[in-house]
C-alpha cells in the first residue's frame, strides 16, 4: 500500500484532491450569489467566524491537494503557497460579492477568510509533523 503523501496517477489526483477544492469554490461563489443572504443568530461576530470556519475549509481541501500533488516540496513553501492561493480566493470572492446587489464587500471579511485560510495550513501543518513524529 502506497504511503499518503506519494504521487498518485494524475487522474485520480484530480478526483480526489482537485475536484473537492474545484466543488467547494463553487459552492463559496454560489452562496454569495444570493442576494440578501444572511447568517442566522445574535452573536455579534457570527459573519467573521463563518467566514473563518468557511475558509478554513477550503483552506483544509487545498493543504490535502497541494501535499499529494506535490509531496517533494518542503512543506513551508507548500502552506505558504495554498495560503496565499486561498486568501486571494477569498478577496475575489469578496469583490464578486460586493457586486451583487442586497450584498456587500468587506475587507474584515476578507481578513476573516486569510485567517481561516491561515489556520488552516497551520493545523495540517501540525498533524502532518505529529503523523511523521516530528
Amino acid at each position: 500500500m502506497a504511503h499518503p503523501t506519494q504521487r498518485m496517477d494524475g487522474g485520480r489526483l484530480l478526483r480526489t484532491r482537485w475536484l473537492p477544492v474545484a466543488a467547494y469554490v463553487a459552492l463559496i461563489f454560489t452562496l454569495s450569489a444570493q442576494a440578501g443572504l444572511t447568517i442566522p443568530g445574535t452573536l455579534k461576530w457570527r459573519d467573521k467566524i463563518m467566514h473563518t470556519i468557511e475558509y478554513g475549509v477550503l483552506g483544509g481541501l487545498v493543504f490535502r491537494a497541494a501535499r499529494d500533488t506535490w509531496p517533494t516540496v518542503a512543506v513551508q513553501r507548500r502552506v505558504l503557497a495554498s495560503a496565499l492561493a486561498v486568501a486571494a480566493v477569498g478577496a475575489i470572492d469578496e469583490r464578486f460579492q460586493g457586486s451583487v446587489p442586497g450584498r456587500d464587500s468587506s475587507v474584515y471579511d476578507w481578513y476573516a477568510d486569510a485567517t481561516g485560510a491561515t489556520l488552516s495550513q497551520f493545523i495540517g501543518w501540525a498533524l502532518t509533523r505529529r503523523r511523521k513524529g516530528a
